[in-house]
């Protein structure tokens, strides 16, 4: 198995991403730079989080476009694995990979610290080690994490099974505490909170590991 980890100019979590992958895992795992457009030779695509150029404009607006995506869409549509990590979230969302949008965090305020995360489904590669209603704690770190969507989407997304996480208590004001949802195909994965950040002990929280672990195992 090959992990692709995206690179976007102002990503800043790629490399605890590629660590996550390389080091602690051991699974072979390249940079991917957002300009390469032949990603056929990976099973697993991430979308780190950090702040994508043009977020200014809005999150994930201009990332979007970057030649790589026309190939994460048809990555995407092969079946094989995406998985959006708070900004790489932002994007998928902008990308129309996924449904719904980010709005501002309801305090108005950037959050940074751990919280705790509800598993709510395990049918999808990215949650399958976790059991459902296990309580996983994940740090967040972000401005626009407040999930929005409307009634028909949230329709959909509930009786499709596709909300995959929810935080127990809101600190961003997202509908339904959404915290990551998948799309039908339970192939591309967006999540806010920063497994990478929560993958070894020293961290403080090894329970984002099972994450990718999750995927690892789907991929064997």
């Amino acid at each position: 198995m090959k992990f692709g980890v995206v690179v976007f100019p102002g990503s800043n979590c790629d490399h605890d991403c590629y660590h996550v992958l390389k080091h602690v895992l051991q699974k072979d795992t390249d940079f991917v730079w957002h300009k390469d457009r032949d990603i056929s030779k990976y099973d697993c695509i991430v979308l780190p989080g950090g702040f994508s150029y043009g977020d200014y404009l809005r999150t994930g607006a201009i990332a979007q476009f970057s030649p790589v995506m026309e190939n994460v869409y048809k990555h995407a549509e092969r079946g094989k694995l995406v998985i959006g990590i708070c900004n790489g979230f932002q994007i998928l969302l902008e990308a129309g990979l996924l449904p719904g949008a980010m709005l501002r965090n309801r305090s108005l305020k950037f959050i940074c610290k751990f919280v705790d995360l509800k598993v709510e489904t395990t049918n999808t590669p990215f949650t399958r080690k976790a059991k459902k209603g296990e309580i996983l704690n994940i740090p967040i770190a972000h401005g626009e994490g407040n999930y929005f969507a409307d009634e028909e989407t949230l329709f959909e997304l509930k009786k499709n099974d596709q909300i995959v996480v929810k935080y127990t208590e809101n600190p961003n004001g997202s509908l339904e505490d959404i915290a990551g949802i998948c799309n039908f195909k339970r192939n591309v994965f967006g999540l806010m909170p920063h497994p990478e950040r929560a993958s070894e002990k020293e961290l403080g929280s090894t329970d984002g590991l099972k994450i990718f672990q999750s995927i690892v195992e789907s991929l064997n």
